[in-house]
């Protein structure tokens, strides 16, 4: 898919967990729910009617507020190049049908993602709502690590849409909940940054200042969260697999007839698999301590999902497949369902 992003209707939805979903466009949001480990029940609204959702397989994508990351999974699943930008560009729909009325796809195509796609909006409250607030960020700082990557190798313009996703995507869809959670806004920074890394990146020290500047800020946000919570092997888990569910759709559409033909998606899945380790990396020694088994499956399973991303640059072919991504994926997925929501 060809990242085409700086239109207004872009802002919103991003992606989901096993437990939740990312995002909304003006203020909606279109993520996915389920049972939290302290709740009976978290909270989804929608409109007109409520909507619950549990896992992978019943979360549905807006297409009217999804953006490219979440639509990717129906570009991953047809196997359509640009699919992603040609659903974005035939916005608003009245219902799902008019994906094929508009001519964006098939009927027989839509008849295998009819059950994926929705026009509704739900509202996440709770723990659900913390998850989505969290991989968001995480989605924004997986941007910022391959930018970072690709600055140091003296590659600014492959580092412009990675500085450019959180700002023109995900800041739009977190933009409510930092005021409502008293956090400083800082769209202004990530401008900034944009704007030197767009005229080439010529000062190094003050793009590097600006740079540093906008990852304490999203950081800042993240902080927003009690520490309970970002400590919380169950919390972290439910965040991680969200990341890593966006980095297997941004992977699946970045491969086409074995190759890897979309360069900006295979880094951004890079990018976003770098964090979940980080972020699994901060829990590891109370995984280690609670639960033994499923830490060691998950530390092995990450370190071989890992090899499929070996440099910034993409490698002349892929390393493993996206089946072989997908399977990875899926087990570490699995494994963390023991901890999330353990058997009664």
């Amino acid at each position: 898919m060809i990242y085409l992003k700086s239109l207004p209707s872009m802002c919103a939805m991003i992606t989901v967990t096993s437990m939740m979903t990312l995002a909304g466009c003006s203020n909606n949001s279109t993520p996915t729910t389920s049972a939290s480990p302290n709740t009976a029940s978290p909270t989804a609204t929608s409109s007109p009617t409520s909507m619950d959702h549990s896992m992978h397989g019943d979360k549905k994508i807006n297409i009217n507020s999804a953006i490219l990351s979440e639509l990717d999974k129906l570009e991953a699943k047809l196997g359509v190049p640009a699919l992603s930008n040609k659903i974005q560009a035939s916005r608003p729909y009245g219902n799902t049908e008019e994906l094929v009325s508009k001519n964006v796809i098939t009927q027989e195509q839509y008849d295998q993602v009819k059950d994926m796609v929705t026009i509704e909006d739900i509202v996440l409250t709770g723990e659900a709502k913390d998850v989505d607030f969290m991989t968001k960020l995480g989605l924004m700082k997986g941007h910022m690590i391959v930018a970072k990557e690709l600055l140091d190798l003296k590659k600014p313009d492959q580092a412009e849409p990675h500085i450019g996703h959180p700002v023109e995507e995900i800041y739009a869809d977190v933009e409510d909940q930092l005021s409502e959670r008293n956090v400083p806004e800082f769209k202004g920074s990530l401008i900034a940054l944009q704007d030197l890394v767009k005229a080439g990146a010529k000062d190094a020290t003050k793009v590097n200042t600006e740079f540093k500047g906008s990852i304490a800020s999203i950081q800042t946000a993240i902080a927003a969260l009690p520490e309970s919570q970002r400590q919380s092997p169950t919390f972290v888990l439910q965040v991680i697999n969200g990341l890593l569910e966006t980095a297997n759709a941004e992977y699946t559409a970045a491969i086409a007839d074995g190759k890897i033909s979309q360069i900006i998606e295979y880094q951004d899945s890079r990018g976003f698999v770098m964090y979940a380790q980080d972020l699994y990396k901060a829990i590891a020694p109370q995984m280690e301590k609670e639960h033994a088994e499923a830490n060691q499956a998950i530390t092995a399973t990450m370190t071989e999902l890992s090899k499929a991303w070996p440099e910034v640059v993409p490698p002349a072919a892929p390393v493993k497949t996206p089946d072989e991504v997908s399977q990875l994926v899926k087990k570490i997925e699995q494994t963390s369902q023991s901890v999330i929501m353990p058997p009664s």
